[in-house]
């Protein structure tokens, strides 16, 4: 492999990339279409390209994001919308999941008959990474090495983890659904039986919606901290507004703002209008700034900004009108087998002293992907905390990274070889989920690595 010399850029002709979702696909896509280096791109699932946010296959599943802005390449904006009607696939303003990830397994394997040369998917589990001066090696699961210039980390969204007091050994089997992703939320229930879904976010409305299409037709509670639940976008085109100048800092004053603008413009367009400023003011804010809009703010604005369908919103409607959708707010107490299909699971509602108790038939975890890599048994996270390579940002929200997307290891120097994508790096940019955001990072970091690919190749 080349040599890095120090004050030299890097000759970089291989990129390994792990984690074949939406993130690193495309970022294996970029690479080739800037006509940069070689990639390997290593994905556990059996499938590249999808990732689990698009795998969903249920036709009720729907982009949380309109088509026009669902494009993967921010040079061509409208590339998904045109890809949509050369299908005669109408272009509506949110179109089920699942053809959103025909569109990417699409161009994954197009890109993949084009340079077959130049694009590798290795099907494997990444379980250790190795960084010298010499480049990196990636050891699989496999017992096969993959040895690269440079490491970019798509690890996408990390499995939840079992809501607080809740131990899975404890519960009887098929009580406990650890990640509606990857389990059969709707066997084996009757039409009479109450599920208890933990948490009231994104992921509670998919699984509302299949559990709905599976036929159960009993009664769902969803419960989180604050009983807050995504907001819908609006009907037609957003309105689009736009700031002369980029909002303060401080969260109480950003509130105050955002409440005033809201007044003239509607809240919508308020928080939409922050977007060109948000990866700016997140960079430019302290530790302490970021802490206290974590602390105050944070629930508020994902349910505001990360908003869902209105055709998805009215079905939720539906069912919380009809008592078949609660959502409560409060702090899980504990979760005790009552029978060998039954839980009993006690809660403190929120602001009140008092014990709630429910008995349910089945507990569904949809608490939201974990961010704290502290906290994750990810073994590929594990080895790289273990060797120093990886640390938390600081705030448990992900990796530690400069403004490049390098990794920052254990003694706070920056590793030149590994970069991360995507979620895990919301300590670093915050606004990163969403595939506007995201198609951004990688087009900008295959620049960078394909750029670094020539100027060193005229250099030779």
């Amino acid at each position: 492999m080349d040599t890095l010399t120090k004050g030299q850029p890097t000759l970089i002709r291989r990129v390994a990339i792990i984690g074949g979702g939406f993130s690193g696909a495309l970022q294996a896509i970029n690479l080739l279409r800037h006509s940069g280096p070689e990639a390997v791109l290593i994905e556990r699932r059996p499938e590249a390209g999808r990732g689990v946010a698009y795998s969903a296959p249920h036709p009720a599943l729907l982009l949380n994001v309109r088509a026009e802005n669902m494009s993967a390449f921010p040079d061509a904006p409208d590339h998904f919308c045109r890809w949509l009607e050369q299908r005669a696939i109408p272009a509506d303003d949110f179109v089920p999941r699942a053809i959103y990830g025909e569109y990417l397994a699409e161009l994954l394997d197009q890109a993949q008959r084009a340079s077959p040369d130049r694009l590798r998917v290795v099907c494997a589990s990444a379980v250790a990474v190795e960084s010298g001066h010499d480049g990196v090696r990636v050891h699989l699961d496999d017992g096969v090495v993959v040895s690269a210039n440079a490491l970019v980390l798509a690890l996408g969204n990390l499995p939840p983890v079992p809501p607080d007091n809740l131990h899975p050994e404890k519960m009887p089997a098929g009580t406990y659904a650890p990640n509606p992703w990857t389990a059969d939320i709707a066997r084996d229930l009757r039409a009479d039986e109450t599920i208890l879904i933990v948490g009231t976010g994104l992921t509670m409305v998919d699984a509302v919606l299949l559990l709905e299409e599976h036929g159960f037709r009993g009664r769902v509670v969803a419960l989180s901290r604050r009983g807050l639940a995504p907001k819908k976008h609006g009907s037609g085109s957003p309105i689009a507004t736009k700031l002369s100048e980029r909002p303060p800092l401080e969260a109480s004053t950003l509130l105050f703002e955002v409440r005033r603008r809201a007044v003239d413009v509607g809240w919508r367009a308020a928080i939409d209008e922050l977007r060109p400023f948000t990866r700016s003011m997140w960079l430019a804010a302290s530790a302490e700034q970021r802490r206290r809009f974590l602390r105050h703010l944070r629930p508020w604005w994902d349910v505001h900004r990360h908003r869902i369908a209105p055709a998805v919103a009215e079905r939720l409607d539906r069912l919380r009108a009809n008592g078949r959708l609660v959502i409560v707010a409060g702090k899980t107490l504990s979760f005790t087998a009552d029978s060998p299909d039954r839980v009993t699971a006690r809660w403190r509602p929120r602001g009140q002293s008092r014990i709630e108790q429910l008995s349910v038939r089945r507990v569904i975890n949809c608490s939201g992907p974990i961010v704290d890599i502290d906290r994750t048994e990810e073994p590929l996270l594990r080895q790289l905390r273990t060797a120093g390579l990886a640390a938390s940002d600081g705030l448990g929200l992900g990796l530690a990274t400069d403004r490049e997307g390098r990794l920052v290891g254990a003694d706070g120097n920056v590793n030149e070889r590994i970069y991360a994508l995507g979620p895990m790096t919301r300590g670093s940019f915050w606004e990163i989920t969403a595939v506007p955001d995201i198609r951004i990072q990688t087009w900008t970091l295959a620049r960078h690595l394909s750029n670094a690919h020539w100027v060193s190749a005229e250099g030779l």
